[in-house]
């Protein structure tokens, strides 16, 4: 693979502004301190100048309609040593960055079981923090063209969304970049935000840009030395066929009293196979982290397109020795599923609340070479639909994952499949190539 070179850089607006504010809710202001999300797109098809052309101005056209994106954050400082956040809809627009990979091909990225270095130069904002949006874009798109493709990488302020309406922005896009419409799409957006009667707006709170541990801490993480490692990235693919051999396998070990999903199977079934590649004291504790949407689990429901974040993250927390022992996979996937099942209405409301009496941040050092894995994304996203003219994506990647132990979880082009995208030392990734209990289940 050859060198990179950034063909041109422009500032994209939207075709209308609106100045309107949106105040923030305690699931947009706990990633403050945390990365951007990232997600790219790669497609076999030559890119032509026309098709630059076609991406700018249907961005144009969407972020008329997504306005947020096009907009900034704004940070108020209060008298009361408290601030607050809001976006700012003030069209200051998006980057948008045509580049250039030479001697690059899909073959490279697509056929790949790591994921090559290239890759993350596919992406803008790498290290941006989202509170930097007061001054930094809330959204960067950048086209790489490849020897026989191209790869869309979006950068997106996870202030402003969640990965429900990172695809919705996206596939909107992609509508109406193929021709599908003129500024009318299939899901328009729900802007405004959730509050709770008698929540007072915009939400108050101490902060500060120096990482926090109390959310790590929420979840009773070990202290642990923040060493550097050679993290890698590796792609996992699970077939249909594959996913329900193993959910089948997971309901026999726990008697087919509750529906385990495909994702929590496949999850566990990972878990399982990086405690061995590890080889863990069986009484250590190990925790498998991952985010729960919560538009659905409100009574009455969110908007299915509500444009903004709707999720908290919670976390399982085992001995290795009894995920490892017979039934294990059963066990913790049950686990995971009770976790899950339990975030109820009245949950939820109360969590909400508790945020604001004791406001906590997410952030990556926080997650540093715990005995932990953190999933984020989901399988059940619209990721091959977004056809912006040329035809579908052969491959997804996330651009997030330099964090040990972190999982970014995709559909695979397949129906039915699933696509894990793991970042660990590549030591452990060797390891688990290696553990025919694990690959077994792996098509790959």
């Amino acid at each position: 693979m050859g060198a990179f070179q950034v063909l041109s850089a422009n500032t994209i607006k939207s075709l209308k502004s609106s100045n309107q504010k949106i105040d923030l809710t305690p699931w947009d202001l706990q990633f403050l301190l945390a990365s951007t999300n990232k997600r790219g797109l790669l497609y076999h098809h030559p890119v032509a100048s026309d098709q630059i052309q076609r991406l700018r101005h249907s961005l144009t056209s969407a972020l008329s309609i997504f306005q947020p994106l096009a907009g900034r954050l704004k940070i108020t400082e209060h008298k009361d040593n408290t601030v607050s956040c809001s976006v700012t809809c003030n069209n200051a627009g998006v980057t948008f960055i045509h580049a250039a990979s030479k001697n690059t091909y899909v073959a490279d990225i697509l056929e790949s079981t790591y994921v090559p270095s290239v890759v993350r130069s596919f992406f803008s904002f790498i290290g941006v923090r989202n509170y930097e949006g007061t001054s930094k874009p809330l959204l960067a798109v950048q086209v790489t063209e490849l020897d026989d493709g191209i790869f869309i990488g979006c950068t997106f302020n996870h202030v402003v969304g969640d990965g429900n309406a990172t695809w919705n922005f996206i596939n909107s896009w992609a509508e109406i970049s193929r021709g599908c419409c003129h500024h009318q799409i299939s899901k328009p957006p729900t802007l405004e935000r959730w509050f709770p009667n008698g929540i007072q707006r915009p939400i108050r709170f101490p902060f500060t840009t120096e990482p926090q541990k109390n959310y790590s801490d929420r979840l009773s993480f070990p202290s642990s030395d923040n060493e550097k490692l050679c993290l890698s990235e590796r792609i996992f693919r699970f077939t249909k066929k594959n996913i329900e051999q193993l959910k089948s396998k997971v309901n026999t070990e726990i008697n087919g009293t509750i529906k385990i999903s495909s994702l929590q199977a496949v999850l566990t079934h990972l878990w399982r196979s990086v405690i061995r590649s590890k080889h863990l004291d069986p009484q250590e504790e190990v925790y498998n982290m991952f985010v729960i949407g919560v538009r659905q689990r409100f009574n009455p429901r969110l908007p299915e397109d509500y444009f903004g974040n709707a999720i908290i993250g919670c976390g399982v927390k085992m001995k290795a020795g009894d995920l490892l022992k017979e039934g294990g996979l059963g066990k913790g996937a049950w686990e995971m599923n009770k976790l899950i099942a339990s975030h109820s209405n009245e949950k939820l409301k109360n969590h909400y609340e508790s945020w604001l009496k004791n406001p906590s941040f997410i952030t990556s050092s926080s997650m540093i070479n715990k005995d932990f894995l953190a999933t984020s994304s989901s399988p059940w996203f619209n990721v091959y639909g977004n056809d912006f003219g040329w035809g579908k994506p052969v491959a997804v990647r996330s651009g997030n994952n330099n964090i040990n132990g972190f999982v970014s979880a995709f559909s695979g082009i397949e129906e039915g499949s699933i696509n894990l995208q793991v970042c660990l030392p590549y030591k452990i990734l060797e390891a688990m190539g290696n553990d025919p209990e694990f690959m077994e289940v792996v098509s790959n």
